[in-house]
């Protein structure tokens, strides 16, 4: 191949590649910033979604999203094909330490396709979904180094790459001026890192940290009420004891009644099993049911969040189980059990599920505050700001 068809074909594949991540960067933007944005024309079902991947952690690094280290990328393999040319700018001189550009191409080439390769192993094996963009650019990446190699060879790349950054660094402006760069670039990183501005989602994560990672509620109470007697504000919490984000979601509840003065948190159940909700077309939670009868009996005694929160904890599996908890709370087991399975007790809950639909609720855990609802678990800071919005105050 030609030097001129090598410049040819990499320019080409570069001019693509930003295309590409720019497109990769606005289904990002919209997916993490826009909540009124239409679905990507490659989020095609569960498994190929690129918006289900943009709104991942796993979409950024130092929280700067993956589609802009593209860019940057496939604009810095461009600016290389046409360095003989723009080190005679004179504001441009400092580019002359760029001496083997196709090298540099050929090697970043090399990286960024083991980089992709580690990120196409994360999304099909932890996310479980596909960005068939991102897949694309992944395949743009080794043709780039590939194109690039051709002459040189990938060892001879890496090697040449080496001693021309070595030779660079000897030059004492230029060694002054790379570290300037370099902590320039650790500020801005730190404070993309620190702020979360381009990264939402690790806000996220890290706000549904505390409460995902507890073992126990270290904010549990005991008795039936979880707040105020007589609140300005009331939380209604729809939840259901085998949903796995119910139990971080019961946690943050229990934390807000802590730190709100004017706030009662009511809880209804919403057990996603057919055993007693209607609206179901298949299981989903085999034995929230039943736990739901046990917390509604426990309320009966007194001890409704003592024994919701270790429903949640514990998570039993059958009515033995269930009944040598309650014992650990003193409950009378006999009045427990009759209570647990009487009419009145399974008319509750299918009352509180009935709410629900009406409503539009179709999932655990929800929240509905001054007939505002939200079904999902909110980042904390956005809950609590909810409730304050609604009238809450802090302690």
């Amino acid at each position: 191949m030609t030097v001129d068809k090598k410049k040819l074909t990499i320019s080409i594949l570069s001019i693509i590649g930003i295309i590409t991540t720019i497109k990769l960067a606005i289904i990002y933007y919209n997916a993490n910033f826009n909540p009124y944005a239409l679905s990507s024309f490659c989020s095609v079902n569960d498994f190929i979604d690129c918006d289900g991947i943009a709104k991942t952690t796993e979409s950024q690094f130092f929280g700067i999203p993956l589609a802009y280290w593209g860019m940057f990328l496939y604009a810095f393999i461009f600016l290389m094909l046409f360095v003989d040319k723009l080190k005679n700018i004179r504001f441009l001189k400092f580019l002359e330490v760029f001496k083997n550009p196709y090298s540099y191409i050929a090697a970043l080439g090399v990286i960024s396709f083991t980089i992709s390769m580690i990120l196409l192993c994360l999304s099909l094996f932890e996310i479980k979904k596909l960005c068939v963009l991102c897949a694309f650019t992944y395949l743009l990446n080794l043709l780039i180094g590939m194109v690039a190699a051709r002459g040189i060879g990938f060892k001879e790349a890496f090697k040449q790459s080496f001693i021309d950054f070595r030779d660079a660094l000897k030059i004492k402006p230029y060694a002054i001026a790379f570290g300037i760069v370099m902590i320039i670039a650790a500020s801005f990183l730190t404070y993309t890192s620190v702020s979360y501005v381009f990264a939402p989602q690790l806000k996220k994560q890290k706000e549904f940290k505390e409460f995902t990672k507890a073992k126990k509620n270290k904010y549990a109470v005991s008795g039936n009420l979880l707040g105020v007697e007589n609140p300005t504000v009331e939380l209604h919490a729809y939840t259901d004891y085998r949903c796995p984000m119910c139990f971080a979601y019961n946690i943050m509840i229990h934390k807000l009644a802590k730190e709100m003065k004017n706030v009662k948190i009511i809880h209804h159940n919403m057990p996603l099993d057919t055993e007693c909700n209607k609206y179901l077309r298949r299981e989903f939670h085999q034995g929230s049911c039943m736990m739901a009868k046990y917390a509604i009996a426990a309320e009966k005694q007194g001890k409704f969040w003592d024994m919701n929160n270790l429903l949640f904890e514990k998570q039993p599996n059958t009515e033995k189980e269930i009944l040598e908890l309650a014992q650990k709370l003193n409950l009378d087991l006999n009045k427990l059990q009759d209570d647990a399975n009487s009419l009145d007790t399974m008319h509750k809950i299918q009352a509180d599920i009935d709410e629900a639909s009406s409503m539009g609720i179709n999932g655990t855990p929800s929240t509905v505050i001054n007939g505002k609802s939200h079904v999902g678990m909110k980042p904390y800071s956005e809950l609590k700001q909810w409730v304050t919005d609604e009238g809450g105050i802090e302690k």
